[in-house]
C-alpha cells in the first residue's frame, strides 16, 4: 500500500507528535487545516503543513472513492473531521470532535464547549445515524446512538 496523505484532524501534539517523521518516512504530504497552524507551530516551529484543508473538501481515497472534510471547530479552532462510504457503509473520523458518550475536551488552549456543541449539531448529527464514528481515542460508535445524548451535554455544560 502507498501513503498518499496524513491528514492531521487537528493541531494538538498528541495528533501531530510523529506526523513529520511519518512524512518523511513515507514521504506523503501532510494535511491540516489551517486555522491550527498556531497549535502545529508549537511542536514544528521550522516545518509548515504541505496543504491546506478546507470545510467540504473531498480527499481522494487510494483505489477509488473519497472523503468529505467536515470543519468541526471547538476542540480546536481548524479541528476537522471526515465522512464518506467506505465498503458502501458511512463512516465518520471524528479525531477528538466525538468520542463515544459525548464532545471531546474542550479544557485545552484554543477550545470552546458552545463552539463543539454548535459542530456536532451542526455537521455531525445531521449524518445518517447508522454513520460509524472511528473516533480519536476510544471506542467506535455510531451518530444515532451519540445523537440521542445531544440534549444532555448541553443541559451539563460539558
Amino acid at each position: 500500500r502507498v501513503v498518499t496523505s496524513i491528514i492531521a484532524t487537528h493541531g494538538h501534539n498528541d495528533h501531530i507528535n510523529a506526523a513529520a517523521e511519518l512524512a518523511d518516512l513515507v514521504r506523503a504530504p501532510i494535511a491540516l487545516h489551517p486555522a491550527d497552524v498556531m497549535l502545529w507551530r508549537t511542536i514544528y516551529p521550522h516545518r509548515a503543513p504541505d496543504r491546506s484543508l478546507a470545510d467540504g473538501q473531498l480527499v481522494a481515497l487510494p483505489g477509488g472513492g473519497s472523503l468529505r472534510v467536515l470543519h468541526t471547530p471547538g476542540h480546536s479552532p481548524g479541528g476537522i473531521c471526515l465522512f464518506g462510504e467506505l465498503t458502501g457503509e458511512p463512516v465518520l473520523f471524528s479525531g477528538d470532535t466525538l468520542f463515544r458518550g459525548g464532545p471531546g475536551a474542550t479544557g485545552r488552549s484554543y477550545s470552546d464547549f458552545p463552539t463543539i456543541l454548535a459542530s456536532i449539531r451542526t455537521k455531525l448529527l445531521t449524518l445518517p445515524a447508522n454513520t460509524v464514528v472511528h473516533t480519536g481515542h476510544g471506542d467506535d460508535t455510531t451518530i444515532g446512538e451519540e445523537g440521542v445524548d445531544y440534549d444532555d451535554w448541553v443541559r451539563r455544560g460539558r
